[in-house]
This record gives structure tokens, sequence and C-alpha cells, in this order.
């Protein structure tokens, strides 16, 4: 029985790498950001990907310029009104260019900021999972112990309740034993 209890918990021990100063559990892991590789992403499938604004159009058309540089006879008045007009569609062009620019980074800014959160949300998911995993793990090394002791305790109480028996089998012995000695002590005071 003493042998029996000693392997179950050396069992215990092994799978939940207790030490021998009888801590229950190994201490909990620090917080881990996982490898963009150690993510598993097969659970769940990511939506549909949105495609990006197409800003070609704008791209190519923010320099109202473009157009004296055709030719004939469209391109000469194109020209002439170009000089007429040149400090305002300086200007303009000047404004159209930083517009665009300022476009194009804002649209490549909420791609990188989507990405980062995207990335950061599978890396508390991965975290958050492994967590779960290791909380499971503990749960069944406690429950094994639970019942190791369980099993312990309830061999305690019938080795207890097998002691007891034996000793009221023996004082049940003992007082027959008595009380026949005492019938023959009051046997023999009769005589006398």
């Amino acid at each position: 029985m003493a042998e029996e209890l000693r392997r179950i918990r050396e069992a215990v021990r092994e799978r939940a790498l207790l030490s021998e100063t009888g801590s229950v559990l190994p201490p909990p892991g620090s917080l881990r950001r996982p490898e963009a590789s150690a993510v598993d992403t097969t659970a769940v499938e990511p939506p549909a990907a949105v495609a990006p604004p197409d800003g070609r159009a704008v791209n190519a058309g923010w320099d109202v310029r473009t157009a004296a540089r055709t030719a004939g006879l469209r391109g000469l008045l194109a020209r002439v009104v170009l000089r007429a007009l040149g400090p305002t569609l300086d200007a303009q062009v000047a404004w159209s260019s930083s517009q665009v620019r300022f476009d194009n980074e804002l649209l490549a800014y909420v791609d990188a900021r989507i990405d980062a959160v995207h990335r950061h949300y599978d890396a508390v998911l991965g975290s958050h999972g492994r967590h779960m995993g290791e909380i499971d793990e503990r749960h069944l090394i406690l429950q094994e112990e639970l019942v190791a002791h369980v099993h312990d305790l309830v061999k305690r109480i019938d080795l207890v309740l097998s002691t007891a028996e034996r000793g009221r089998l023996s004082l049940e012995f003992a007082l027959r034993d008595v009380r026949t000695r005492l019938a023959r002590l009051e046997e023999r005071l009769r005589r006398e």
C-alpha cells in the first residue's frame, strides 16, 4: 500500500516537474511574444482582404500642366493659358503634388497600422492559447494529485477501521476471558 502511494506520487512529480521541497506546481511561465511562425492561424479563417484604393488616376493627373505638352492647336492654346496663369498654376501644382504625396503616405500608414494590429492580435491570441494549454496541464496534474491523495486517505481510513475492528475483537475476547475468570472466582468464593 505504501509502495503504491510512493509510486503514484513519484509519477505525478515527474509529470509536474515538482521539486522535492514540496511545492505543488512549477512557477507560472512569463508572458512571451510568439514568433510569427508560432502563431496558429489554421483555427480561424481570416476575413477576405479588401483591395486598397487605386490611386493611379490621382497620381497620373495631379499636374495640370500636362495638357500643354500635347501637340497641335490644343497644345498651343494650353501653353498660352499656362503662361498667363503661371504663378497660380504653379501654386496649384505644388498643392496637388503635396496632396497626392500626403494621400499616398496616408494609405501606406493605414496599411502599416492594420498589419501591426493583426500581428499584435495574433501574438496575443498565440500567447493566450499557450497559457490556456499550461492551465489545462496544471489542472490535470492537480487532478491526479487529488486522486492520489483521496486514494491515500481511503487506504488510511481502511487501515484505521481494520485496526479498530481488530482492537474491538481483541477487547471482546479479553472481556470474555475476564468474565470467565470472574465467574470462576465467584464460584470459588461461594464454595468457601
